[in-house]
């Protein structure tokens, strides 16, 4: 079963997405944990249905070593991103976990990621469903 932690800030909308499209492998292909940077995030991914949940920097840090695939808007590996609420030392853990990482690219807070085509948050959120599905189901 491949641990994954989906890690996200400020209202935690597109970590509660994720979970949602996750949670009925939740238990059998997949352990999923959630933290969020901040309580609001932590209480609003919560209501995906997934009981594991944490909030702040020392949670994202213990859980980024233990898990197989981290998920989460880009800002999670830039330090002070989302509006300041990623430390230092969290954008630190999740970038040397051993994990992969599935980002989604998200331009807020002073990041611009370019050469990405324009779709909605949606359909990003959809295709890192999908390839999280992809990993957890492949040989290792």
């Amino acid at each position: 079963m491949k641990k994954v932690l989906i890690v996200d800030g400020q209202g935690g909308r597109i970590g509660r997405q994720i979970a949602e499209i996750l949670l009925p492998y939740n238990g059998k292909a997949i352990e999923l944990t959630l933290v969020g940077t901040n309580s609001a995030a932590s209480v609003n991914m919560m209501k995906s249905g997934v009981a594991r949940c944490a909030t702040g920097e020392n949670a994202v840090i213990v859980n980024s070593r233990r898990a197989d695939i981290i998920v989460g808007p880009v800002g999670i590996v830039i330090a002070d991103a989302l509006l300041g609420e990623v430390t230092p030392a969290s954008a630190l853990a999740v970038g040397q976990s051993d994990a992969i990482k599935v980002l989604i690219p998200v331009s807020r807070c002073d990041n611009m990621v370019v050469g990405v085509k324009e779709v909605s948050l949606s359909a990003l959120i959809a295709e890192a469903a999908e390839e999280i599905m992809k990993l957890v189901n492949s040989e290792d």
